[in-house]
């Protein structure tokens, strides 16, 4: 019997903003170490061809390129192609309309299956990015259906459910976590992590994290990259350590679409959208000064 269970990697690894050769070497390594530990998925860090920390619009529009013709997008499909697995993670995108977007795709062997551009941008990235406005991709591939977003996107319980009402078995989220985001205490995971649990267990999907490491112009990274089970489970770290790492875990993707939890309960079924319709018509409370 054909064994379901699929391997799933995330490479965890430093950037430096303005080197996207060198960036693009080290996705290149860590794709190389996946493979050798059997992985069919590999997921890379937000920005992973550009560096993260970038100084302004400027900067990162002299390391954008448009996804049709992205040096780092073609380098991916040639690993994809040479490795017999998928990729995805972020990069720095110049879009057709000449705008910038923090975006990541889905890339194999055939070439570039999705591109997603983030849609809740984070801090600084407002003053150099356009947010997204499409729907977190699914893509359908021979060992389950990934979905795709890029870091703060997460931590919206609605965003990462429309994926997983999308069909996504599991999740692919390239990220740069700060350091200094959320401190958590002693004993405690940082709220990053927690989140990505919660993430998965609410909506019986399995997660991929790709986190960076590092520091990159005095920014410390988490390096809190981590493999979820559907159950919010740790199948795989978290790292959250200042080092360079691949994580794999083997999951059969597939087992995310039972949704049910013991006899009574399931998930999606036991959902009242009727009664949720009120979100979109509460106004936001204005933030206390």
């Amino acid at each position: 019997m054909t064994d379901p269970r699929t391997v799933v990697a995330v490479a965890q690894f430093a950037g430096t903003v303005g080197e996207p050769d060198a960036n693009r070497e080290a996705a290149g390594a860590a794709v190389a170490e996946a493979a050798l530990a059997g992985a069919r998925l590999v997921v890379l860090p937000e920005l992973a061809d550009s560096g993260y920390m970038l100084a302004d619009a400027g900067e990162a529009r002299s390391l954008a390129s448009p996804a049709a013709s992205s040096v780092t997008l073609r380098e991916w499909r040639s690993l994809a192609a040479a490795h017999d697995l998928v990729i995805a993670g972020g990069f720095c995108e110049l879009g057709t309309d000449g705008k910038l977007y923090n975006s990541a795709a889905i890339v194999d062997a055939s070439g570039t299956r999705a591109v997603y551009r983030k849609v809740h941008l984070w801090g600084a990235e407002k003053k150099i990015f356009t947010p997204g406005d499409d729907a977190p991709p699914v893509v359908a591939l021979a060992f389950g259906n990934v979905g795709l977003m890029i870091c703060y996107d997460l931590e919206f319980p609605e965003w990462v459910r429309l994926a997983a009402l999308s069909g996504a078995d599991l999740i692919a989220v390239p990220v740069a976590w700060s350091a200094s985001g959320s401190v958590p205490p002693s004993g405690e995971r940082s709220g990053e992590v927690v989140s990505a649990q919660a993430a998965a267990s609410s909506n019986g999907v399995f997660v991929a994290v790709a986190d960076r490491c590092g520091t990159e112009r005095g920014e410390d990274w988490l390096g809190g990259s981590v493999i979820l089970r559907r159950s919010g489970y740790p199948a795989a770290g978290p790292v959250c350590e200042n080092r360079a790492a691949v994580l794999t875990a083997s999951i059969d993707l597939r087992t995310a679409r039972d949704k049910r939890i013991g006899e009574l309960n399931d998930l999606f079924t036991d959902r009242r959208p009727d009664l949720y319709a009120r979100l979109t018509a509460a106004a936001p409370s204005p933030s206390s000064s």
